[in-house]
């Protein structure tokens, strides 16, 4: 495990004070790792960065009041990009996933995380530059992240104007009952499409279409 000679800056947004604490403990803990500092939602994050210096790791929370962690991981990725985002939350479902990957989130981990993959997930985005994990795999967030179009998500492959239409509502919340209402087909055909991208992306969840869809350009990453 390389590491770098200083100590790697972590901040902390989330408005559960007590679960901040246990978390800034857990990190201040760890050789590699301190807390440069805390706050209860982004507006105060971005308060506070007028006084401390850039964090190298934001560890994230969604649901904060005033500025939630969408639009706080967004705000970072448009003006301080270098700066890597954590997402911590209590949802494994794919909107919320992928709607802060499209936010500039390098990684997602869940509130009930272990304290060794905790470690590992810092560790990673440290040495890799995102973290892989049961949930979300690197490989769809470098690629939702990275400019470099040499990957797999770059090579835009042939799809017809109706599977662009269903890659583009595969990208909100809408369920895929509701996205086979929005097209007027039914919920059979519906999961043909799926099936059918599946094979042709060679990707197997909700979440490796909308990053292709993503990578494409078929959606503007700053929709939710």
């Amino acid at each position: 495990m390389k590491h770098p000679d200083k100590k790697i800056d972590v901040a902390l947004v989330d408005d559960h004070a007590l679960l901040r604490n246990g978390l800034a403990g857990l990190i201040r803990s760890m050789d590699h790792f301190t807390v440069l500092f805390e706050a209860s939602n982004g507006i105060e994050f971005l308060d506070k960065l007028k006084t401390f210096p850039l964090p190298d790791i934001v560890l994230m929370d969604i649901n904060m009041p005033l500025m939630d962690g969408y639009e706080t991981a967004q705000w970072i990725k448009e003006n301080h990009p270098s700066i890597k985002v954590l997402a911590l939350s209590m949802y494994d479902n794919d909107q919320a996933i992928i709607r802060m990957l499209k936010c500039g989130a390098k990684g997602y981990i869940l509130k009930d995380i272990e304290p060794d993959e905790f470690k590992a997930a810092l560790d990673s985005l440290v040495n890799k530059g995102f973290y892989y994990s049961e949930i979300v795999t690197g490989k769809l967030i470098h690629a939702v992240n990275n400019s470099d179009k040499s990957g797999h998500f770059g090579n835009v492959l042939i799809v017809n104007e109706r599977e662009i239409e269903f890659l583009k509502l595969v990208c909100t919340e809408k369920t895929y009952k509701e996205i086979a209402d929005v097209m007027c087909l039914s919920p059979r055909t519906i999961d043909g499409y799926r099936e059918a991208l599946f094979e042709k992306l060679n990707v197997k969840t909700r979440i490796g279409l909308a990053m292709y869809a993503i990578r494409s350009g078929f959606v503007d990453a700053n929709i939710h």
